[in-house]
């Protein structure tokens, strides 16, 4: 994660590892717009883990003893949800996952969860661990362009009211998305995807009116 901004405004960019787990889980149960707004699935998607030996059988997933292997589609889709909406707030997510096998007692009280991730976990982690260091090295490679983006918008803002900025935060969540856009996730809170965000100027024109909006 990096941060710009003032004592007054402050803009944060990152990728949660966390959001990326849902997102790769999510796609991998075949929910669909169980989120308000609905974020589109992630790209490139998640491939299942291949058997070492035949090379092309998925290895045989574990299942919780004593749980159903049919969850109600309505129950899973609400423990999803709230753990997605949880994750989102950057001031309630812990620094370290808490999403660790093998028994993931994050979700001891949200079993047709637990069970998916049972089942879908290598997956989910081979593929957010590749996009996650994807963001990693392009933030670092790119990080001068990518402050500016941000820090001449809200400058030029200010030079266009003739003052300073007075104070307002956003989180932008960085994710790999197969639908270019940016969704407003919750309270001073974005999704951009991966696409618009590598789009410098196609970024800024999203961005300045948004800081129009809050300067």
């Amino acid at each position: 994660m990096f941060v710009e901004g003032t004592l007054r405004w402050q803009v944060t960019e990152d990728c949660p590892w966390d959001l990326l787990m849902a997102l790769a889980l999510r796609d991998l149960a075949g929910l669909t717009k169980v989120e308000q707004p609905p974020i589109p699935r992630v790209f490139p998607a998640v491939a299942r883990v291949m058997h070492p030996a035949a090379g092309s059988d998925p290895l045989p997933r574990p299942t919780v003893q004593g749980h159903t292997s049919n969850p109600d589609p309505a129950t899973l889709a609400d423990q999803w949800r709230a753990w997605w909406e949880l994750s989102l707030q950057r001031e309630r997510r812990p620094i370290v996952t808490q999403l660790k096998p093998p028994h993931f007692e994050l979700f001891d009280r949200a079993i047709e969860l637990q069970d998916l991730v049972t089942e879908y976990y290598e997956d989910a982690v081979a593929w957010a661990a590749e996009r996650h260091e994807e963001y990693a090295r392009l933030s670092l490679l790119q990080h001068s362009r990518r402050a500016a983006d941000i820090v001449d918008v809200v400058r030029d803002r200010e030079h266009e009211l003739r003052r300073q900025a007075g104070y307002f935060r956003l989180d932008i969540y960085v994710l790999p998305l197969a639908e270019p856009g940016a969704w407003i996730v919750a309270p001073h809170t974005v999704v951009v995807s991966t696409s618009l965000r590598d789009d410098s100027a196609a970024f800024r024109d999203w961005f300045t009116p948004l800081i129009a909006a809050l300067v």
